[in-house]
């Protein structure tokens, strides 16, 4: 890929050319070294296709449901407008967890939609890396402008898991 501008975006933040922004994490492996670090190359590696980083990055004891075909079919149905991250707590080095509050923009069957959620990250001292655990709190459900998703489309937390299973069980 040439070092065309990070798909994370941050909408608050000067432009980073992906090579020094998500690119270390998602192209060379290195471990995110923050839980917000990890929570933009999750992002970035929807706008990418990157689904086995996806299920990757996820907790071991997330990944049970991890549906592959529904998130590969969301990320490539959809067009990546940028991130805003709202938020963090803890979640740097040292941390055992870390909260982070964003709104991913995107574009979804021509409409323009937002979500934002509070998702919790874990750090796993053994490995040396940050984990995506879970929306760390499920109520009220995450804020999707425009059409909600179908109880058997795939979640906008980007969880894998189908919508029913997954925010709109907390509806």
């Amino acid at each position: 890929m040439t070092d065309t501008t990070c798909p994370c975006r941050l909408r608050d933040a000067a432009p980073l050319p992906y090579s020094a922004c998500c690119a270390p994490v998602l192209e060379a492996g290195k471990p995110a070294p923050t839980a917000q670090a990890l929570m933009r190359a999750r992002y970035s590696a929807f706008a990418l296709g990157k689904i086995d980083f996806l299920y990757e990055s996820l907790a071991p004891e997330a990944r049970h449901d991890f549906d592959r075909k529904a998130v590969t079919h969301w990320a490539s149905q959809s067009q990546w407008l940028g991130l805003d991250i709202l938020s963090t707590e803890q979640g740097e080095a040292g941390d055992a967890t870390g909260f982070v509050e964003f709104v991913a923009h995107f574009v979804l069957d021509g409409e323009e939609r937002a979500h934002r959620e509070r998702s919790l990250f874990r750090f796993d001292a053994e490995d040396g890396r940050w984990y995506f655990v879970d929306e760390a709190n499920r109520k009220p459900a995450p804020i999707v402008k425009g059409a909600q998703p179908g109880r058997n489309d795939p979640c906008p937390c980007g969880s894998g898991k189908k919508y029913k299973k997954c925010c709109g069980a907390a509806a």
